[in-house]
């Protein structure tokens, strides 16, 4: 199915949600009410409320507090986004301008700061605490996660044990927290919002994974050029895999190209043909079906609605998208 597809028993709801989420980023500062006009027009897919209101949609009837567990995570995902453009120096993000390649570092992180207290606030205003706890936890993830990443980048010394936890910090945490607080927008047992938040979890490890793959792929419109992961020194699954498999002198090949010459073109696009003439890709590609897998079997668990299919359906999309 199409995203589009998947999308069209919530198009109210999330229609609703946007206009939360502009009255939301409103400010009394003409700047920043220009920057915020900015983001909001160049809006990706939109995958994570989407996870939101199928969760919820799985208990009972989509709320007011499910478009605000809706609106944090998406003001939380958005100040990610512009400060990880900022660490990275990234000048484009999904075929834009990235924040701080129009306004520089100083100002894009006073957004990425405005856009998180703003979130905070939604959630005082309303005394949602529940919803700000799930979410709290996950910014203590990623950031946990990215620090991982860094540091291990430095000695190029990930196994898969590490990169697993890494991605589980990075990416699943938010989707976790996504259909967690779905669910808990809707005053469900904790049961049911742990249950919800180890399905987000596996889901979120196979979003990951896919994009790694992805990485490797010569497409023209993801987003961003291919190899993106070698030249920020990331090593990733498919990437781990080749390297476990290969002989003492290949190895150190390809940890000196990592380290030394992730900027060469040429030695980049030979490190790629390595790993997909050495099974990298298929070995990710199976790891990411086991956790979707994993993700679905859960989900079955779950009343039989129709909110729990497009849950499903949804989940299916993460692993099959081509960017």
């Amino acid at each position: 199915m199409t995203l589009q597809e998947i999308k069209a028993p919530v198009e109210g709801h999330v229609t609703a949600f946007e206009k939360l989420f502009r009255e939301t980023m409103k400010s009394k500062v003409p700047l920043l009410d220009k920057i915020t006009q900015y983001i909001v027009r160049r809006k990706g897919k939109q995958i994570r409320p989407l996870f939101v209101f199928f969760s919820a949609g799985i208990f009972g009837n989509i709320t007011d507090r499910t478009y605000r567990a809706a609106s944090l995570i998406e003001l939380l995902h958005t100040a990610t986004l512009i400060h990880d453009d900022v660490v990275d120096d990234s000048n484009e993000r999904r075929g834009f301008f990235s924040l701080n390649a129009l306004w520089k570092n100083k100002i894009s992180v006073l957004v990425g700061d405005y856009l998180l207290s703003r979130g905070l606030l939604l959630s005082l205003e309303h005394d949602d605490f529940d919803l700000l706890k799930i979410v709290s936890n996950s910014v203590k993830e990623m950031s946990e996660g990215e620090l991982m990443q860094i540091e291990k980048a430095r000695n190029l010394d990930i196994d898969e044990a590490i990169y697993f936890e890494i991605i589980r910090k990075k990416t699943a945490s938010l989707i976790a927290s996504c259909m967690a607080c779905g669910a808990a927008s809707l005053h469900v047992t904790e049961k049911d919002v742990a249950l919800m938040y180890e399905v987000g979890e596996k889901a979120g490890i196979a979003f990951q994974i896919k994009d790694d793959i992805l990485d490797f792929e010569t497409s023209a419109d993801k987003g961003k050029p291919s190899g993106t992961d070698i030249k920020e020194k990331k090593m990733t699954l498919p990437l781990i895999y080749v390297i476990n498999q290969a002989s003492y002198r290949d190895r150190r090949r390809i940890i000196n190209t990592v380290k030394n010459h992730s900027q060469d073109p040429e030695k980049v696009a030979e490190l790629m043909e390595m790993v997909h003439d050495q099974g990298g890709i298929e070995y990710a590609h199976d790891y990411m079906q086991l956790y979707k897998d994993q993700a679905i079997e859960l989900l079955l668990s779950l009343p039989d609605v129709p909110a729990r299919e497009s849950l499903r359906n949804l989940v299916e999309y993460v692993v099959q998208r081509k960017t």
